[in-house]
């Protein structure tokens, strides 16, 4: 059996191209579909293993990025994924996506899985549009499924401007504690530090989070933009031989993850 993942787009998802090749490329078959083909049961999350939100600005960023789209999964699909999630299978939300798991409450999930909105992704706080490559450290201890064995410090894009984490600071001493913070912006050096290596101004850094269980993951960078060598602005430069780039490891991790499930 081979794996099978969903990448869901609506109005606005621009990025699901780039993550459908991201998740074929690691051994997974995967379909593109709009929402309306879950919620119209012509298709059904009890096929996949792996459940993908991409990037984008969808609805526009009407309300708040990412906001209509949580609405939407939440009070027609909430039946179905909460049945995924609790069922160990993947899910991954990639910068707008982030911010949908975030507002349905998929993340970081806390207080149960959909139950509230326990953070939020705000305007960045230079107050414009954030394009340009970033230095994450990876700071999960082993929780996450998705980062397992990655490397210390990944070089991949961000392009948002609501990209701030934003959280009730007892928020943030749980997820520290209990292992749920993935990536935190640094700068080249490994170090903290703040703008332009934190581009959005986050609490503590924090660019991704996973929930307690390590199976549901979102971040604001991008790594389905940086799986091929050839696409980093000096890939000529880059030391080592491998034509993978450092995004990869982050899809290869779930579909070898989920085939071990099958």
């Amino acid at each position: 059996m081979e794996v099978r993942t969903i990448v869901l787009r609506v109005d606005g998802t621009n990025c699901d191209e780039e993550t459908v090749i991201s998740f074929k490329k690691a051994g997974s078959t995967v379909d593109l579909a709009h929402v309306n083909e879950l919620i119209r049961k012509e298709k059904s999350l009890e096929d996949y293993q792996v459940l993908c939100i991409p990037g984008g600005f969808t609805y526009g960023d009407d309300i708040a990025a990412g906001k209509i789209f949580a609405i939407l999964l939440k009070y027609k699909l909430s039946k179905d994924i909460k049945k995924f999630v609790e069922e160990g299978k993947l899910v991954i939300g990639i910068c707008n996506g982030f911010q949908v798991l975030v507002k349905t409450g998929l993340l970081p999930a806390l207080e149960g899985i959909m139950k509230k909105q326990e953070a939020t992704l705000a305007f960045n706080d230079c107050g414009y549009f954030q394009d340009r490559w970033i230095y994450l450290k990876h700071e999960n201890k082993g929780k996450c499924v998705f980062t397992k064995g990655i490397k210390d410090i990944i070089h991949i894009p961000v392009n948002h401007a609501e990209g701030k984490f934003v959280a009730d600071r007892d928020v943030i001493r749980r997820l520290e504690k209990n292992d749920q913070v993935v990536f935190k912006y640094v700068d080249p050096d490994g170090n903290y530090a703040g703008f332009p290596w934190t581009p959005n101004g986050s609490m503590d850094n924090i660019a991704g989070i996973c929930n307690p269980e390590g199976n549901v993951f979102g971040l604001m960078p991008h790594p389905e933009k940086f799986i091929h060598k050839w696409t980093h602005p000096y890939w000529t430069r880059l030391p080592g031989s491998s034509d993978v780039g450092d995004g990869f490891a982050i899809f290869k991790n779930a579909v070898e993850f989920a085939k071990k499930k099958l």
